[in-house]
């Protein structure tokens, strides 16, 4: 019985030391929107469904630039149309943007890292955002 829980536990360590450990290195690259999804009071929206285009670029030296384009997102329904120009920082398994000329959800909510994606889920003034974004 001690060496099966000794296999098990050995199985199970190999396993883990497999998992994803992000990088800046590894992290790197182009990322484009796979779901956005707001919800409120009044209910959920998929922006992806309504049109919602969002890409960001991790660059070397912390750089990121990217774009989201949003129909009827703006105030007064407007489209919200956004160039994605700053920094962003790794800590762990979060990323953080510093994007001094835009006022975004992106620059004030972590985003998580997995391989090959990030995800961000935060609620703003009762209204959450859910946003995933693969490379």
């Amino acid at each position: 019985m001690k060496r099966i829980l000794l296999a098990v536990t050995a199985a199970a360590a190999v396993a883990c030391s497999d998992a994803f450990k992000p990088t800046t290195e590894n992290v790197l690259g182009d990322y484009n929107l796979r779901t956005f999804e707001t919800t409120d009071t009044s209910g959920t929206i998929d922006w992806v469904q309504r049109g919602g285009t969002m890409t960001i670029s991790l660059g070397p030296f912390g750089v990121t630039t990217g774009h989201m384009f949003m129909p009827g997102a703006a105030e007064g329904g407007g489209d919200f149309d956004q160039l994605l120009i700053g920094d962003w920082t790794l800590t762990g398994n979060t990323i953080t943007f510093d994007m001094p000329a835009v006022d975004t959800f992106v620059r004030d909510m972590p985003w998580t890292v997995t391989e090959n994606k990030l995800s961000g889920d935060h609620t703003f003034s009762g209204t959450r955002i859910r946003v995933v974004l693969t490379k």
